[in-house]
């Protein structure tokens, strides 16, 4: 009966490619995060250039969410964020409706704005990251309860 010993050089070559193996992928993974697709609907009622806002209307409601690049995922900051929905204020389609935002250091954005009530029997909102340097992408995400008070989206950008 043949016993395989596990000797001291074999346990060091076995962690050191071990080792080798992780310090190379760890970077290689890092380099996959994919772009966020614009979703279907979202541009409906975008209005290029909407005016950074405080706040839309009387607030209430929270939208936020993070920017990223693409592939290493490094957060973005000063992406500019436009937000609007059908709102306890108005329709999508209008002026006071509309608003955008930054992104702070870290990516994040936040804004506030009334109420979300459902259009086409969905509560949704609509948010486009549209700065440039980057691809456009609409966002169009549905509240999972009508009276939810926050709702979150998030932005992986493609460079141009």
């Amino acid at each position: 009966m043949k016993t395989d010993l596990i000797t001291r050089r074999t346990l060091i070559a076995t962690g050191s490619a071990t080792a080798l193996f992780h310090a190379a992928a760890v970077p290689a993974l890092a380099q996959t995060v994919a772009p966020t697709p614009t979703m279907r609907g979202g541009s409906n009622n975008y209005r290029p250039g909407a005016p950074i806002v405080e706040r839309i209307g009387g607030g209430g409601f929270w939208m936020s969410g993070t920017v990223r690049r693409a592939g290493d995922g490094a957060p973005l900051a000063g992406q500019r964020v436009q937000i609007w929905a059908h709102t306890v204020e108005g329709h999508e389609r209008d002026p006071q409706s509309h608003g955008a935002t930054l992104t702070d250091e870290n990516g994040v954005f936040r804004l506030e704005m009334p109420q979300i009530v459902p259009a086409f029997g969905q509560p949704h909102g609509h948010l486009a990251v549209d700065d440039a340097g980057f691809e456009t992408v609409f966002l169009r995400p549905i509240m999972p309860n009508v009276s939810d008070t926050a709702l979150e989206a998030h932005f992986v950008l493609q460079p141009t």
